[in-house]
């Protein structure tokens, strides 16, 4: 894996009154975290001749497409339909065999788990399995040895493997603070029900984080040690991922830009001299839509 830069913004960058610093992984094999967890389960596994089978928004089937040619396993990727075209035409590319199935990331996957059911192919799950949730949370570990005693952090939640294995690794040593879109709330309808549910998703960052319901391992995690969960909506993520490019030339896709727009968009407010990171966590997307 590559150890990807942490970025330490002044006072006052952004807007903001105090010091951020940034977690950048969208500067990961294929663009986001996605790749930790997919090597961390494959390392780990038994795998068929049939190779695997993953169902993913697009950054999960990119990293496991990676991680399966590294490692020689054939593996066949189901997409849902909302993925962008920038992550299918580089999947496409890839060398992984790539399937188009249904609306949404849980359409893609009951079709990928009818692949894996009919091939004997492994099927490696996007968030809700404890060696992915471990993999992503390398993340969590890389940036506590970078920037040791930061307070707080910022993280966004699709199905909840990323927040879930930073969660784990920080435990009670910082605050965290989970964001989701608002028209993606599986954590915060979790959080009110007290256990994972159903719920309808949509808009701007539903290929990424679009999971209707929070795994049950990164729940797990969630659920004992996730401070706050913030909800934003779609323009404070569109002005996030611009704010980001026009003043730090960082091109984000929506779920990559989500932690952030809690912070500039008042969802979450800091203290005075908290130190706060955020993970900045996926840049697949077509940047000329910044424009």
């Amino acid at each position: 894996m590559r150890e990807t830069p942490v970025l330490d913004l002044e006072p006052g960058a952004l807007g903001l009154d105090g010091a951020l610093t940034l977690k950048l992984e969208l500067f990961q094999h294929t663009g986001s975290f996605k790749a930790r967890g997919a090597f961390s389960v494959l390392l780990a596994a038994e795998v068929p001749a049939a190779g695997v089978v993953a169902a993913s928004g697009g950054n999960f089937a990119l990293a496991v497409a990676h991680a399966a040619a590294e490692l020689g396993h054939p593996a066949a990727i189901f997409v849902p339909e909302s993925s962008p075209p920038a992550k299918l035409e580089r999947l496409r590319r890839g060398g992984a065999e790539v399937v188009v199935a249904g609306a949404f990331y849980d359409d893609a996957l009951a079709a990928a788990r009818e692949r894996a059911a009919a091939s004997g192919a492994l099927e490696l799950h996007a968030f809700d399995d404890p060696l992915v949730v471990a993999g992503q949370g390398t993340c969590g570990r890389e940036l506590d040895r970078r920037r040791a005693g930061l307070d707080t952090l910022v993280v966004a939640v699709g199905g909840g493997g990323l927040c879930g294995g930073i969660a784990a690794w920080y435990g009670n040593e910082a605050r965290i603070v989970a964001t989701e879109p608002r028209r993606c709330p599986t954590l915060a309808r979790a959080l009110e029900a007290g256990a994972p549910i159903e719920v309808e998703v949509g808009g701007h960052a539903a290929d990424s984080l679009g999971a209707r319901r929070i795994g049950e391992h990164p729940w797990a995690a969630l659920s004992r040690w996730v401070d706050d969960a913030v909800l934003v909506t779609d323009d404070a993520i569109r002005d996030a991922q611009r704010r980001l490019w026009a003043e730090l030339r960082i091109a984000a896709e929506p779920g990559g830009a989500a932690a952030l727009a809690a912070l500039l968009s008042g969802a979450y407010v800091p203290g005075r001299d908290e130190r706060v990171g955020v993970l900045i966590c996926g840049g697949n997307f077509d940047p000329g839509s910044l424009a």
